[in-house]
This record gives structure tokens, C-alpha cells and sequence, in this order.
């Protein structure tokens, strides 16, 4: 009898064995909503959202990557790393070998594409996609947003592919696209056509054809939206309920098709977002500065909020160029090269350097500048403006800009959880890479974010703290300060102040 039961147990064990190998493999989708303000997500707004991050876990410390724009922040989400190391220094971008005298459009793929036949490489780190392709792990991209953006995701088609409405690669998906969704439409206000079309491309294309391990899905609103319209407008509002429509069709598609249970759902954005006040003429503050070339053109480039010098290495006038903007009540935060790497004192007093930025790359300008911010409300009762131009957007080093959304729920997360440890868009990449069991790639300057995880370190147990970093002019006129904070050995940029005072 003991030698049957012993039998039977074996056999019991075998098969609960052979089970547990040929369980299919969770599989990880990253939604990234553009311009996702994190108190955008109510149950009045957004009540799919909101209760996808109630049966998961929300992240009330996440952070966008300064400077806070898309296209540095999509580089950042596939590489795990910062400007300082990707090398996507700005939505606009000055690369002199691809265009000596202009910066150019990263949301453009075109211009993508020079910067990768004039440098032999468009991000000097290695992205997911390329990561994951020895492990024969598949990333597939679908986008509404931007044609550059889309690129950035999966730029080398190292592995899955890239589906969007401009264009799609490899070409046997692009003709799998075309056959199965037909002709993609036009751009729209909110942009729920090209939206529905990208969550379509994954459900349809992606979950039939592709079997993607990791799907970033890129949603163009609120972003498109409220750049024009503003924050809480009514087509803003209408356009976070497209989308928060849209998370739900994919979440119930899942569980129709009995995938929920193995896919993990991670929704997050690439930056906040302000209300602007227009103030700040960054280009016209410069270009008293700029001297001709031997051609013609200016030798001063202003690419966004990057300044850089053409005519080479001249710390006098990159010191008065500094100056003068220090005196100009709608320029914040300024940021210069190092002193010493790793200090956070810039090259020119009352400055902080790139490394507090993170965008100390062979790339980088001589000067960056942030606008000014404030914690005003606007008409719609949502705080926060800068002195940027526009009606809204984003780009500062403002709270409003830094602070993102991200809610994540599936079989590898914590259910029903808040955590208030400070996470960003680098932390995404290292944390998929983990959960496939293997390490970070050496590039990767973000963490796993273990406490997120059901066997991890528990939330309260991480220890969180906070410091600041504050430089001044000698004159004590202006006195710039990085707030910090830090968790698990690794450093998150919270937001600057500037005080400005009467010269001593």
C-alpha cells in the first residue's frame, strides 16, 4: 500500500510539474498615455484607469526624464537610462553632422534617420528591443503618437516590429497591418481615430501574428489635445475619456481572450503637463549673443531649451549669456557643465551642472534652460503654469512637468497597493528585463522597482530620503535649488526652485 501511494504521489508531482513548464509566459504591455497628469486619473475622468490601478498597484512618487518632453522620455522608457547616456538630448535636437546650423525635429523619423546616417548610431545605448532579441524575446511597438517617437521605441528592429499610422516596419508586418486594419485615418482632435487604430494594431495584429513578450502601446492624447486646447478644457476632458475608454476595450479583450491573467498592464506617460503663460523668448533672449560665421548663419543654435555655441569652446560668453538670463524673471532653472563630474555645481556661478540633469552626453549644449513655474491654478482649477509659450504643454523642470502617472496591474505585481517610493520612466525598462529573469543591461541607469513586485522588499520597508541642492550668484541675486530625492541607491530629480533677490 505505502509503495502505491508512493507511486501515486509521484505521478501527481510529475504532472503538476509538467503543467507548471508548459504554463504559458506572462507578457508585459506598457500604455503610455501622452501628457498623463497623475490627477487626471479619477473615477469621474478616467474610471477604467482608476480601477485598474485598484485592483493593482499606483505609484504616487513616479517621474518624468528632464528635460520633460517625448521623445527623450521614449528613448528613456526602452533603454532604462537617461539623455546622459541615450544621447536624445530634446524633442529638438542639434546634431551638427546631420544639420550644422538648425536643430531638428526628433519627431520627425526622417530627421531621425540623418542623425542615424550622420553619426553611425542614433542612441548610444542599447534599447529593449536589442536586449531581449539574444533571449529570442519579440518587442513589438504601436503608436498614435508622433512619427519619431514610434521610431525611437524600436528603432532598430531588432526584434517585433513597429506598427503606426505613418509607416510600419519590418515590411511583411507593415503588409499585415495594411491587410488587417485597412487604411489608418487621419489625424484628428480629440485623436481617438489613430488611437482606437493603434490598440486595434495590438489586439488584432499584435496578440494574431506578432505574440509580442513586451507591447509599448503610445496613446497621442491628452497631449495632442491639451496643447492646444489646454488642461481641463472640454475636449481635453472628452479625450482622457476616449482613452480611458480605450484601456478598457484592451483590458476586456484580454480577459475575453483569456490573457489577462498572464499579462501584465502597465499604464504610465512620458511627462506631466502646465498651463503656460508665454512669457519666455529663450531665442530672442539669446541671440544678441551670437555672432556670423564664415558662411552667414548665426553661431549660436537654440534647440528647445539647449543653447549650444558653434564657434567652440568660449566660457566668457557662455558666462554673460548666463547672466543675462539670470536677471530675466521668466527663466528658472540653468543648468552648465560640470565643474567636476558628479558635483552639482555648474561651470558658471549660480548655475547646477548637467549631471543634476542627467544630460552630461558628448550631445549636449553648452547652456540648458528650464522656464519658470508657479503653482497657480488655471480656469479649470488644475495647479500648475510656467513661462513657456503655447496655451499648455510641458518641458520644465516644474513638479508639474516631473511628476507623471504610472498604475500597474497583473499576475507579477501587487495587488490592491499604493507606493509612495520614488520611481521614473528609467525604472520601466530594468523592472521587464527582471521579470523575464534576467539582469539589467550595463547601460541601464534606472532600477528594478522590487517593492513593487509580490516577492520583494515590502513598500514601507524602502527608506526614502530627501535633500536639496542649492547654488547661487556671488552677488546672491540668484539662487537656484535641486530638489532630490532618493531610494534604493538611486537619485530622482523632484523638481528646481529659484529665488531671486536684490544684488547684495
Amino acid at each position: 500500500m505505502k509503495g502505491m501511494l508512493a507511486a501515486l504521489l509521484a505521478v501527481v508531482v510529475l504532472v503538476a510539474s509538467s503543467r507548471a513548464q508548459q504554463a504559458p509566459p506572462h507578457t508585459h504591455l506598457v500604455i503610455v498615455v501622452d501628457g498623463l497628469r497623475p490627477d487626471y486619473v479619477t473615477p469621474e475622468a478616467m474610471p477604467r484607469l482608476f480601477r485598474l490601478g485598484r485592483r493593482g498597484i499606483v505609484f504616487r512618487s513616479h517621474h518624468s526624464v528632464f528635460p520633460t518632453v517625448t521623445r527623450v522620455n521614449a528613448a528613456s522608457f526602452v533603454t532604462g537610462a537617461y539623455p546622459e547616456t541615450h544621447g536624445l538630448m530634446g524633442n529638438s535636437a542639434y546634431i551638427p553632422r546631420a544639420n550644422a546650423t538648425k536643430g531638428l525635429d526628433t519627431g520627425e523619423r526622417m530627421n531621425l534617420e540623418a542623425v542615424e546616417r550622420a553619426e553611425g548610431r542614433l542612441l548610444t545605448a542599447p534599447t529593449l528591443s536589442e536586449i531581449l532579441k539574444p533571449a529570442g524575446k519579440k518587442l513589438l511597438a504601436v503608436s498614435s503618437g508622433s512619427s519619431g517617437s514610434a521610431y525611437l521605441l524600436n528603432h532598430t528592429v531588432a526584434t517585433g516590429g513597429i506598427i503606426h499610422s505613418d509607416f510600419s516596419r519590418p515590411a511583411e508586418l507593415a503588409a499585415r497591418a495594411a491587410a488587417t486594419l485597412g487604411p489608418p485615418p487621419a489625424h484628428a482632435t480629440p485623436n481617438n481615430p489613430q488611437n482606437q487604430y493603434a490598440i486595434d494594431a495590438y489586439l488584432k495584429v499584435g496578440l494574431n501574428d506578432v505574440h509580442p513578450d513586451v507591447t509599448f502601446m503610445w496613446l497621442n492624447d491628452p497631449d495632442g489635445t491639451a496643447h492646444g486646447n489646454g488642461i481641463g478644457a472640454e475636449l481635453t476632458l472628452k479625450s482622457l475619456a476616449l482613452v480611458d475608454a480605450g484601456i478598457g476595450r484592451v483590458e476586456d479583450a484580454l480577459k475575453t481572450r483569456r490573457l489577462l491573467d498572464r499579462t501584465n498592464i502597465i499604464v504610465t506617460s512620458d511627462h506631466g503637463f502646465s498651463t503656460h503663460t508665454r512669457e519666455l523668448r529663450l531665442a530672442a533672449l539669446v541671440d544678441p549673443f551670437a555672432k556670423p560665421m564664415a558662411d552667414g548663419s548665426k553661431d549660436i543654435v537654440v534647440a528647445e531649451g539647449a543653447i549650444y555655441l558653434r564657434s567652440g569652446n568660449d566660457p566668457g560668453r557662455v558666462a554673460a549669456i548666463v547672466a543675462a538670463l539670470q536677471k530675466r524673471p521668466e527663466v528658472g532653472a540653468i543648468f552648465t557643465r560640470p565643474v567636476t563630474n558628479g558635483r552639482a555645481e555648474g561651470a558658471v556661478p549660480g548655475t547646477l551642472s548637467f549631471d543634476v540633469a542627467r544630460w552630461n552626453h558628448a550631445r549636449a549644449g553648452d547652456i540648458l534652460v528650464s522656464a519658470s513655474w508657479n503653482s497657480e491654478k488655471n480656469d479649470a482649477g488644475f495647479a500648475g503654469k510656467t513661462t513657456d509659450g503655447g496655451v499648455a504643454g510641458h518641458g520644465t523642470s516644474s513638479p508639474y512637468d516631473l511628476h507623471n502617472t504610472l498604475i500597474a496591474a497583473g499576475p507579477d505585481f501587487r495587488e490592491r497597493a499604493v507606493s509612495d517610493v520614488p520611481t521614473a520612466n528609467v525604472d520601466i525598462a530594468p523592472t521587464l528585463l527582471h521579470l523575464f529573469g534576467m539582469r539589467p543591461a550595463p547601460a541601464m541607469t534606472g532600477r528594478v522597482i522590487e517593492e513593487a513586485l509580490p516577492n520583494g522588499p515590502s513598500i514601507a520597508s524602502v527608506r526614502i530620503d530627501h535633500m536639496a541642492e542649492t547654488v547661487k550668484t556671488p552677488d546672491g541675486s540668484y539662487e537656484l535649488t535641486a530638489h532630490i530625492s532618493k531610494a534604493a541607491g538611486h537619485a530622482y530629480l523632484d523638481f528646481t526652485e529659484v529665488k531671486r533677490a536684490a544684488p547684495r
